[in-house]
């Protein structure tokens, strides 16, 4: 006796469809109260993201930048400290600090523009891959000149410049004894050395 086995026909796959959301949709959940002020998100490519908390080397390492910075005079640049930067219509990340032109109003009517942005920093503990591979490249399709991603577990500066349709065409890599200059701010000189956390807290967070 011949026995026919016949398999089971699969059901196709449904085709999921994701919701995106827009930089006015995002602020208006914000102001509703869907989203908290406070809430650690950020609205990236139309995601809404939750971010990771902080840990300590990177609530240093913006500690460190916002004490060098304002040795400077006021009106050289506004500081932008963990607040929420639109750039177009899908992305409103907050970078860990961003150098904006000088306003003496201090931006009271609305958020900065990517205009505005000088150069944007990111400290990079944990969140390394996706401050360095996703982030920067979203400044770098907005036309802001320069990001830097201060790399903690490396112990250097991943500098991105020249931005472009694509993001950023340059990526350079600064260690300790080198020197820096934003190329907005060309005015400005900065040790390497200053921006990167001791020595030994370094070797401690390995």
């Amino acid at each position: 006796m011949t026995t026919t086995t016949t398999a089971p026909v699969k059901a196709p796959q449904a085709t999921r469809e994701y919701r995106k959301f827009t930089v006015d949709e995002y602020f208006r959940m914000v102001k509703a109260g869907i989203l908290q002020e406070d809430e650690r998100v950020e609205l990236i490519e139309g995601d809404i993201l939750v971010m990771p908390p902080m840990d300590y080397p990177h609530s240093s390492g913006i500690m460190r930048h916002i004490r060098i910075f304002r040795q400077f005079p006021v009106e050289q640049f506004a500081l932008l400290i963990q607040a929420p930067l639109p750039l177009g219509s899908s992305s409103a990340p907050e970078p860990d600090l961003a150098l904006l032109r000088y306003r003496e109003d201090d931006y009271s009517d609305g958020f900065p523009s990517p205009d505005d942005v000088l150069l944007v920093i990111e400290v990079a503990y944990s969140s390394l891959a996706y401050d360095r591979d996703v982030k920067a490249h979203i400044y770098g399709r907005a036309n802001i000149p320069e990001t830097w991603v201060l790399n903690l577990r490396g112990d250097c500066i991943e500098r991105f410049t020249e931005p472009g349709p694509e993001g950023y065409a340059q990526h350079t890599v600064l260690r300790r004894g080198d020197k820096v200059t934003p190329v907005a701010l060309p005015d400005m000189e900065l040790a390497v050395e200053d921006l990167l956390p001791p020595v030994q807290s370094v070797a401690e967070g390995e």
